[in-house]
This record gives C-alpha cells, sequence and structure tokens, in this order.
C-alpha cells in the first residue's frame, strides 16, 4: 500500500512534455525580466548626462542647488523641552510641578557661581570681559553706555561711602532707592549688595501717605533719590515731623545750595551721590576692598512694598536665594530655545520698583548683556527702541493691547483689514506648528515695518502682571516674529510661578509650574471650586516664596500658611496638557440683594474683550439686585466701531451719543451670554466715561490694577444715575 501511495503522489508531479516546456519559456522570459529591473551603473548615469544639452545640466544643477539651499534653511519648528501635552506632573506631597525638573528637588539656583544677586553681577562682569553694561540717551542721541568695571567700581565706591556716613554693612539696614529707571538706580542697589544691604525701592505713584508709611516702617535713614522736586518732598516730610528717622538724602540730579540748607534745617544732609563716590579715594578704597561683605543666599535682598487696593502697603521680603531661584527657573525653561548671552539686550521701562521688571534684568546681568533705559517718557519710547535695538523685552498686557490697536487703526479700509488679518492667520498657522521667523513671505509684506519699529532685532518678549487677550497674543506672536510668553505670579513668590513653555503658542493659560516650585489648588466652597474637579485658589511652593510682609506678622499668617504655601487669592483650574488657567479671583467677591455672589474681576475679563472698550469698572452691591458698569472706550478704536453703526463724530462727543451706549451695551451683553454669564452676572446699564483710568488720576495701582473703592468712590454719584434708571 506504501508503494502505491508512493506512485500516485509522483505521479501528479510528472508533467506533459507541452507543459514542461511552456514552464520552462515562462521562467526563462522572467529571468530576461528580471536583469531588466537592475539599477544603473555610474557608467550608465554618465553616459546619460553626457548625452543631455548644456541648457539642461545647467537647469538640473540650478534645480538641485534650491533644493539643498530650501533643506538648509528652511524653518524648523522649536523643539519643545518637554511633551506639550503633559507639561507638569502630580506630586506626593499635594500640587503639580514642572516636567523639567531634574530630580524630586526644587531648583535653588542654575549656575553654581550665581547663588547671590551680588554673584549673578560679578558672573557677568567676567563672561562679559568689561564689555557694556547700562545704557542712556539723550534726546535724539545714540545710547552711551558704562562698562561692567566701571559699573561695580561705582557700586564698591557708593557702598563704601554710605559705611563712611555711619550705614552697616549687614542686612538688618535699609537703603530706600527713590528714583526713575537710570543706570544710578542700578549702580545704588548693587552698592547695597556689595556690602549685604537692603534695598527698599520708592515710587511716587504710591502716593505721600505711603512713602512716609514705608519710610518709617522699615526705619529708613537714608535714601538715594533721582530729582530735586522728590527731595523736597522727603524734606517736607521731615520738617513736619512725619518721618523723624530719616538722615540722609543723596541726589542723582544737580541740585542749588538752598536744598541743601533746607536740609540743614531739617537735620538732614543732602549731597551729591557722585560726592558720596568720589569721598572714597583710591587709599581708602583698597582699604575697604578687603572689606567687602557680599551676602550669602539667605540673606535680605530687598523689601519691595505692593501698592494693593486698599491699606497701607505690605513689605515683600525677599532674600537673594528667593529671586535667585524664580529667575534660574525661567532660565531653565529657555535655555535650549533662547541661549541668554552677552549679545542680548534689554530695554528698560517698567518700573525697576516692581519685582517683574527687576527678574529679567537680572537675567540679562547673568550673562553679560546690556540694559538700555529709556529716556523716561513712555511717548518716547518708540524712538528709544529704534536708538537701542533691543533682543528682549518686558512689556505688560496694556503695552500689547496698545500696539495690537495702533496696528489695527491703520487698517482702515475692510479690504486692508480682510488682508491684515490673512496674513495674520496664514503666520499664525506657522506659528501653531511651533515655526517662529521674521523672513517669511507675510513679513515682507505686512509685518517687517513693524518689526522695524520695535528695533527689528526682538528675540522674545515677555508680559506679566496682568491677563493677556488670547487674540492678541496670538496675533501679535504672529506679526512681531519673535517668541512671546506669558507669565503669572505675584510679588510674594519674588515674580512668577508658571511660564508658557517654549513651543507651546497656545492661548488661553499661563503656562506650567516653574522648576523652581510646586503649584496645588485647594477649594473655595463658597464660589463652588473643588480641587477634585481641578479648581481652586492658586497656592504656591518653593524656595522663591517670600519670607513674609516686614513687620506684619497678621496678613503674613493669612497670606502664607504654616505648611509653607502661599495663598495668591487667584482662582486657577488645571487644563489637560497640565498648563494653569486663572479663572476667576478669590478677593472682590460680594452678594447682591438677591443672595447670587458676584465676582467682578471675572466679569469684567470677559467684557474687555469688547473690541471699542478700553477700561472698564462692574460694580454691585447687596443692596441692589443687578450690576452696572463705568465704560472707557478706546480713543484710536472706537470712533472707527461707531462709524461702520452709522454713529459720527468726535470721541467725546460720540461718549455722550445714547446710541452708542445702546450699542456697547449690547456688544458687553453679547460677550457675556457667548462665555457663559448667568443674567444676574450681567450689566443692566453703563455709564460711558471719556478718560482713561490712570495712576495719575488715582484710579489704577502702579501695577495698573484697578482701585475699586476708589473707582466706587469717584463714581458715586454716576452709580446712583445708573440705579435710578433702571426700570427692573
Amino acid at each position: 500500500q506504501n508503494c502505491i501511495h508512493l506512485v500516485s503522489r509522483c505521479s501528479k508531479c510528472l508533467l506533459c512534455p507541452a507543459e514542461l516546456s511552456s514552464t520552462l519559456m515562462e521562467k526563462m522570459q522572467a529571468q530576461e525580466m528580471m536583469s531588466g529591473l537592475r539599477i544603473p551603473e555610474m557608467e550608465d548615469l554618465g553616459q546619460f548626462f553626457r548625452s543631455l544639452p548644456t541648457s539642461t545640466l545647467v537647469g538640473i544643477g540650478a534645480l538641485t542647488a534650491v533644493l539643498a539651499y530650501w533643506l538648509a534653511t528652511r524653518p524648523r519648528p522649536i523643539k519643545p523641552p518637554c511633551s506639550l501635552l503633559h507639561q507638569s506632573e502630580e506630586v506626593p506631597s499635594g500640587g503639580r510641578r514642572s516636567m523639567m525638573c531634574d530630580s524630586s528637588q526644587l531648583l535653588t539656583h542654575y549656575h553654581d557661581d550665581a547663588k547671590t544677586m551680588y554673584e549673578v553681577f560679578q558672573r557677568g562682569l567676567h563672561i562679559s570681559g568689561d564689555g557694556p553694561c547700562l545704557g542712556s540717551r539723550l534726546p535724539n542721541q545714540p545710547y552711551k553706555w558704562i562698562s561692567y568695571k566701571e559699573v561695580t567700581a561705582r557700586a564698591e565706591h557708593l557702598g563704601s561711602g554710605l559705611l563712611h556716613q555711619g550705614c552697616l554693612p549687614n542686612p538688618s539696614q535699609f537703603i530706600g532707592v527713590f528714583a526713575q529707571n537710570r543706570p544710578e538706580w542700578i549702580i545704588s542697589e548693587l552698592a547695597c549688595y556689595t556690602y549685604s544691604m537692603v534695598v527698599v525701592p520708592l515710587y511716587d505713584t504710591l502716593g505721600p501717605d505711603a512713602i512716609r508709611f514705608i519710610i518709617n516702617t522699615a526705619d529708613i535713614s537714608t535714601v538715594i533719590c533721582d530729582k530735586v522736586d522728590k527731595a523736597q518732598v522727603l524734606l517736607d516730610n521731615v520738617e513736619r515731623k512725619e518721618t523723624p528717622g530719616l538722615r540722609r538724602i543723596i541726589l542723582m540730579d544737580a541740585f542749588d545750595s538752598a536744598l541743601v540748607e533746607h536740609g540743614k534745617c531739617c537735620g538732614v544732609h543732602v549731597q551729591a551721590m557722585q560726592e558720596v563716590e568720589v569721598r572714597c579715594d583710591g587709599n581708602k578704597m583698597n582699604e575697604r576692598k578687603g572689606l567687602l561683605l557680599p551676602p550669602v543666599p539667605d540673606d535680605l535682598s530687598i523689601v519691595c512694598f505692593t501698592s494693593g487696593t486698599t491699606g497701607n502697603p505690605k513689605g515683600v521680603m525677599l532674600t537673594h536665594g528667593n529671586v535667585v531661584a524664580d529667575f534660574s527657573g525661567f532660565l531653565k525653561v529657555t535655555d535650549k530655545v533662547i541661549f541668554p548671552n552677552q549679545d542680548d539686550c534689554l530695554i528698560s521701562f517698567l518700573p525697576l520698583a516692581h519685582m517683574f521688571e527687576r527678574l529679567i534684568e537680572s537675567v540679562v546681568y547673568c550673562h553679560g548683556g546690556r540694559i538700555g533705559f529709556y529716556q523716561g517718557d513712555i511717548r518716547l519710547l518708540p524712538d528709544d527702541m529704534k536708538a537701542l535695538r533691543p533682543t528682549i523685552f518686558p512689556v505688560v498686557p496694556r503695552l500689547l493691547n496698545r500696539m495690537y490697536d495702533k496696528i489695527f487703526s491703520q487698517a482702515n479700509s475692510p479690504l486692508k483689514r480682510w488682508l491684515l488679518n490673512f496674513a495674520a492667520k496664514r503666520k499664525g498657522a506657522e506659528v501653531s506648528s511651533g515655526i517662529i521667523r521674521s523672513d517669511s513671505i507675510w513679513d515682507k509684506i505686512f509685518f517687517s515695518k513693524i518689526q522695524a519699529s520695535l528695533g527689528g532685532r526682538l528675540r522674545m518678549i515677555i508680559t506679566g502682571a496682568a491677563p493677556t487677550s488670547p487674540s492678541v497674543l496670538g496675533f501679535l506672536r504672529a506679526a512681531l516674529g519673535c517668541q512671546v510668553y506669558e507669565a503669572y505670579g505675584q510679588t510674594e513668590c519674588t515674580a512668577g510661578c508658571t511660564f508658557t513653555t517654549p513651543g507651546d503658542w497656545t492661548q488661553g493659560h499661563v503656562g506650567a509650574p516653574l522648576p523652581c516650585n510646586l503649584i496645588r489648588l485647594v477649594d473655595v466652597s463658597e464660589k463652588n471650586y473643588f480641587a477634585s474637579k481641578g479648581e481652586g485658589e492658586v497656592c504656591v511652593k518653593g524656595p522663591n516664596v517670600f519670607k513674609g510682609y516686614l513687620k506684619d506678622p497678621e496678613r503674613t499668617a493669612e497670606t502664607l500658611d504654616s505648611d509653607g504655601w502661599l495663598h495668591t487669592g487667584d482662582i486657577g483650574k488645571w487644563l489637560p496638557n497640565g498648563t494653569l488657567k486663572i479663572i476667576d479671583r478669590k478677593k472682590h467677591i460680594f452678594k447682591l440683594a438677591q443672595g447670587e455672589y458676584i465676582s467682578p474681576e471675572k466679569i469684567e475679563n470677559i467684557y474687555i474683550r469688547s473690541e471699542p472698550v478700553a477700561q472698564l469698572y462692574v460694580h454691585g452691591d447687596s443692596l441692589q439686585s443687578c450690576l452696572v458698569g463705568i465704560v472707557v472706550p478706546d480713543p484710536e478704536v472706537m470712533p472707527e466701531w461707531a462709524k461702520k453703526k452709522g454713529m459720527l463724530g468726535t470721541y467725546k462727543d460720540l461718549c455722550k451719543n445714547t446710541e452708542l451706549k445702546k450699542a456697547i451695551l449690547e456688544d458687553l451683553v453679547r460677550l457675556g451670554k457667548a462665555s457663559g454669564l448667568h443674567s444676574f452676572e450681567q450689566v443692566k446699564n453703563i455709564y460711558i466715561h471719556n478718560e482713561m483710568f490712570s495712576i495719575e488720576n488715582g484710579l489704577l495701582t502702579p501695577t495698573l490694577k484697578a482701585k475699586r473703592p476708589e473707582l466706587k468712590e469717584f463714581f458715586k454719584a454716576k452709580i446712583d444715575q445708573l440705579y435710578s434708571s433702571i426700570t427692573m
């Protein structure tokens, strides 16, 4: 049976002669076809190219060169330092931390040779090779520069002169600095750090009462100020026995003998800053050189008094370690894409009395860069920008809004506006993919003049201090051709606690936690915000968090809990990608007559998106059942907006126009509905005011926040009229 089976199987394999011949032919044809598929040899290629006409060869060469150039120069997206889908992570102790932390420890410093603000400047001196450091200019003149060595020498001389007059080289010695941004401000600050003294900034927008309060609270005996009129104010206070501890005023500007005599009558020694520096001649300086007493990280560096909206200012105590930790967090996030270096130049116009400006300047010093100061007049800032050509530009949202409005006000026809929006969308698509550049076709046609007006060299813009409109931020990221970052924080955490992750150019959030701090959200039950739902009051903990308020344990305990968490008073929400969104404010909450809680700042942040609106104040109280508002239209935008609706006239005339008032109110209500406001959260009546809220008229704090009690008092009569005309 096995044999039969084998024969049967073999018989199935046997082919007839015709079938065998056909199979062999197919195999031969297949082999010929396969041999024809071989790739050409180099000789074949050479023969092919030799057969081509010269013009064709030139064309191929040109095309190859263009392709190679495009491959080498094509725009590449910025590589994010972490996954943009996962920018922070939860920690066992509570809260979230940055994904850029190298270890379980929070970042305290970035450079081993820069752990205090004194060392930060010394590092810049070493890196710069005595390059230019501080620059200033006169009208229509170029910038003149002081080198790092000159700044260091002058600071040592000034500090030594202060000691010679009785100041003590330790962190209990507070020195007031009462001046606008200028090189002498930084020299005075560094003089204090050279001998472990503490800087206390003063600024006139605080108001005379606050300045007296600060001098007395901080026991300031010496104030360095810039102008004669400020010295006169200080002397008047002493003369009225309101600041009896003030003993010395050192002036940056020239003054006459009458001021000296006035000082003598009050028991105050008035002298020139240059005089204090010069008194330390070479011999004395050499003696003092060995007595330099730089600080350690835990030493107090600055007491920064925050204005607040009510009550006396609070003195935020920050150590050298606090400041270094905060700017190190910024460096850690941006170092792979910004690479700060000695070619960087920053324009200084935001008040040096605020930590946001001083923090960014510290980054520049640390890497040997330059600081150029504006002339002191904000109207001349564009001229200063063109002369200085900065690479780094710290700003506040209010300035970005003005830039945005100015750009669109020039697009004064429907076609121009359409083209501008079209170009911004096309460029915005690149930004969304991570590409930041200033040489696209859209830049050449539309945006190059805008960029040139800011000096033409900007690499980075940082905005903070208040929320930035998403539409403004998105447009400017496209138009300015540089990296635009948004930060969030407050003086109590030195400056920032969150920051945009490089490569994440989306809007509507304030970034992820900095590597120097943790952030957690805690319940605010009275407003239905719960941490379990990813919402609550923003709390910060880390080496950048302040040590407390000067001589104010009660308010310190209200803000800084026993576990070291700083309670900011802001309401935040975690987004799925680990970034933080600020959605509300815990303070300034009130009840309407029917018992509904109202957060006016949340409503204002929605209404401010209205195109014709520049500023507004939403008001309500427990005796009323609805809200009213004070609206200040934008002088550059509103007239054109009104014209489209058939209303003509000057800005002031339009502000009195009842039809315009009705149109703006309708636009506010429309925005409120789109954002999900309840009916009781919508304003029922508004008054159109034709003068901007400002620091000068007392309606804004120096950080440009609304002073709600002052606004309420200022518009009391108008508010009463608004309520009386409402029919419910």
